[in-house]
């Protein structure tokens, strides 16, 4: 009978903590190093301004661009993909910084993309779904 209780409340704990990761945010917190944007998925409020904080600790300079609705670089970012950009930031090795941009508009799943030439190759990619709230 212990067993199953611990179980039931396991479970319920497990699902509550997994509902509450997909609530949306007005704060992204990530951490860049050479490939990958940590983490890597962000839910964040439809038309709000939201506060980025990043931190670089790689050793090259890195983008944290968020594309367009519907757009997707395909296998590496290059000059074709600018007019697709929705907002970006360039940072610096070492660096840290906060900032802020308003979300879009329109709910949905926008590509994440690291637009230095070779990381989106490397695996620097990443989502930010916009929500409704």
């Amino acid at each position: 009978m212990k067993k199953i209780v611990l179980s039931v409340f396991l479970l319920t704990t497990l699902l509550l903590s997994a509902c509450g990761q997909s609530k949306p945010s007005s704060e992204i917190n990530v951490e860049m190093t050479d490939f990958a944007f940590t983490p890597n998925q962000y839910t964040v409020p439809a038309g709000e301004q939201i506060t980025l904080h990043a931190h670089h600790d790689g050793l090259v300079e890195h983008d944290f661009v968020i594309m367009k609705l519907n757009t997707d670089v395909g296998g590496h970012f290059n000059e074709d993909d600018l007019v697709n950009v929705y907002w970006q930031i360039k940072i610096q090795p070492g660096d840290s910084q906060t900032v802020t941009f308003t979300a879009p508009d329109q709910p949905g799943t926008y590509q994440i993309v690291c637009g230095m030439a070779g990381h989106v190759e490397a695996g620097m990619v990443g989502k930010l779904e916009v929500m409704v709230q």
